[in-house]
């Protein structure tokens, strides 16, 4: 079975630093197949037997720790529901125009309705927020540096720890779980 793993926070801004060479290593030492990376944020593909993905997450996130010294969170996905993030994606014509700018957010729980509503009363620019399960869906037409809608903020209205990623790194990913 095809996954793909997001670390949350690593190598920005010097914090967190991992090279993708060693946890493509630690894929390995750990007996998954065929470990690929992308990019230096922490996006990882690998084969594995069919497993659970919190099952996946607390493996990878104490490995990581002890192997590596690298603590961070691990967000796992499979393949088929990384494609149904991109097909249920609600901005279609912002992913069009402006992906860099369309951020999922992938979550360790699925939030309330009540935390989802928190959170979009919570916005004071121009970001719009959707959620479908364990992702949120935010725009960010001003841009993402100066927005208030930050990563602690979100995590904190939704009540649930997670990883972002713009529209582009995601279909980048996807076209991975496609090869």
């Amino acid at each position: 079975m095809l996954y793909i793993a997001l670390l949350r926070a690593v190598n920005l801004a010097g914090r967190n630093p991992v090279a993708m060479a060693d946890l493509r290593g630690l894929l390995t030492r750990l007996g998954f197949a065929e470990p690929r990376s992308l990019l230096q944020s922490g996006n990882l593909v690998f084969r594995a037997g069919a497993r659970s993905a919190p099952r996946l997450e607390r493996l990878l996130e104490t490995e990581a720790e002890r192997r590596l010294a690298v603590k961070t969170d691990f967000f796992v996905r499979t393949a088929e529901e990384w494609n149904a993030v991109v097909a249920q994606n609600p901005f279609r014509e912002e992913a069009r125009r402006d992906p860099g700018h369309l951020v999922v957010f992938f979550l360790r729980h699925a939030p309330e309705p009540y935390a989802v509503e928190s959170l979009q009363a919570a916005v004071t620019g121009t970001e719009v927020v959707r959620a479908r399960g364990r992702h949120a869906y935010v725009v960010f037409p001003d841009g993402i540096g100066r927005s208030r809608l930050t990563s602690t903020l979100i995590e904190r209205k939704l009540g649930t720890r997670g990883t972002g990623r713009n529209w582009n790194t995601v279909l980048r990913l996807g076209a991975h779980v496609k090869s």
